[in-house]
């Protein structure tokens, strides 16, 4: 039975989309009193950041272009925050909070939700997600937290972020790597594609060994699969040799004739012919065909 956690995760992020030009409510510097899914414009210093926030690491130079946007123009969008005690935890819009602390705002347009924790657990996900500001790691960190805390299946969790099973996966394979190949890939520097050839691996120090090899686009995916294969097995499997216009033609004129499938593996020196049948008339018709032939 599929879980649900009230209104969706679509219809809840649509709501905390905001048209420009919204009328906020004035106020003076005390915390003002919030009513669910008011628009205000709260004090910052009353604003404390998610300490789940998936996101861990923030572009200092695009946060330092944000800052400057916003001492020209303000916060167009507000950020999304829940009511904690008598101050405001944020679930959506680190970075703008962040670049607004940065331009001296003393106050900053924001939503005011009542979320459960679980809500705030996968918006923040969401948030970031959408934005595509999460590294991969980072994403697959957080995937399995929210698994491990709300029992989810891959399949559940794919479907709450938007994502195709395999592509959960997948990421989760890569938190199975060495703590320093995971590093790397969280930088950029080895690619999801390598990464993904390591994780066949057991030995962490094997991993990173072969990380180091191939991170900084020193090898192309295919070369590097091919190394770590070499490794594992002692050869690389054989390239496929192209068979001969004549041997395709062969093989076509015997489909035509048998009327079933014909599949010739090999070249032409050498190699085997698998002719099918289906039922044991099938059988004896193809017997027919060869023998009066």
């Amino acid at each position: 039975m599929k879980r649900t956690v009230g209104k969706g995760l679509s219809a809840l992020m649509g709501e905390a989309e905001i048209e420009y030009g919204i009328k906020f409510e004035p106020k003076g510097a005390e915390i003002p009193s919030v009513k669910e899914g008011a628009a205000l414009e709260i004090e910052i210093s009353s604003i404390f950041a998610n300490p789940d926030q998936p996101r861990k690491t923030f572009d200092e130079n695009a946060l330092m272009d944000l800052t400057n946007s916003i001492r020209v123009h303000g916060v167009i969008s507000p950020v999304v925050v829940v009511k904690s005690g008598e101050r405001f935890m944020l679930i959506a819009g680190e970075r703008r909070f962040r670049a607004s602390k940065k331009a001296g705002l003393r106050r900053i347009p924001a939503i005011v939700r009542d979320y459960t924790d679980k809500q705030v657990k996968e918006l923040s996900l969401i948030d970031n997600l959408q934005r595509e500001d999460l590294n991969i790691i980072e994403t697959a960190t957080y995937i399995k937290e929210l698994m491990a805390a709300y029992d989810y299946t891959q399949e559940e969790i794919a479907e709450r972020i938007g994502k195709s099973r395999p592509y959960v996966t997948n990421i989760l394979r890569l938190l199975t790597l060495a703590p320093e190949v995971q590093s790397l890939v969280a930088e950029n520097r080895l690619s999801i594609g390598h990464a993904r050839c390591l994780v066949v691996l057991s030995n962490q120090s094997e991993q990173l060994q072969f990380a180091l090899m191939g991170c900084d686009d020193k090898k192309t995916v295919r070369e590097f699969e091919k190394i770590v294969k070499l490794h594992i097995h002692g050869k690389v499997e054989k390239e496929r040799v192209p068979q001969s216009i004549e041997l395709k033609d062969l093989c076509d004129t015997m489909k035509k004739t048998l009327k079933t499938k014909v599949t010739i593996l090999g070249n032409d020196n050498k190699g085997r012919i698998f002719i099918d049948y289906f039922s044991r008339d099938d059988l004896e018709r193809i017997r027919d065909i060869l023998l009066n032939n």
